[in-house]
């Protein structure tokens, strides 16, 4: 058994056409010449950073489990499976949002898009949770993987 799924989002667009905006505008703005050049290099690394964050992949890589945005995959990480204590299917709050970061007292999250996702105990105490549109099918094939029954404390 293995696990490659791959989540797309529209969230990149709203970098993306901003970035556009800016790099075009550039042209057509070129007095004073340091507003042209700002409004391209901000435009460029808003268009290269919607490129970041326009998928999420999330993949069985034999030993361990390859989270990456992409395409452009600047931001990656793969988790062993012998580090994981416990899976369980959850959903994330409103204010937990989308993109990778740490929040106090309730972990690691890796989201693209939507609620639904996968939290995962691991050995060193941390929270990790790995946003989904198919949670369900990744907390089963994390099980199987990892030969847990066991799940995570719920959130409180």
């Amino acid at each position: 058994m293995t696990y490659d799924h791959t989540q797309r989002a529209p969230m990149h667009w709203f970098l993306a056409i901003p970035g556009t905006i800016m790099v075009v505008s550039a042209w057509y703005e070129p007095e004073p010449p340091w507003i042209a050049w700002l409004l391209s290099i901000v435009g460029a690394l808003m268009i290269a950073l919607s490129l970041c964050f326009r998928q999420l992949r999330v993949r069985d890589d034999g030993e361990q489990l390859e989270i990456a945005f992409g395409p452009v995959g600047l931001f990656r990480s793969a988790l062993r499976y012998d580090q994981i204590l416990g899976v369980a299917v959850t959903r994330s709050a409103l204010l937990d949002g989308w993109g990778i970061h740490r929040l106090p007292g309730r972990g690691w999250i890796w989201n693209l898009w939507g609620y639904d996702c996968v939290a995962l105990d691991l050995r060193d105490g941390t929270r990790l949770r790995i946003g989904s549109d198919e949670a369900q099918a990744l907390a089963d094939f994390l099980t199987w993987r990892t030969g847990l029954s066991g799940t995570p404390q719920e959130e409180a």
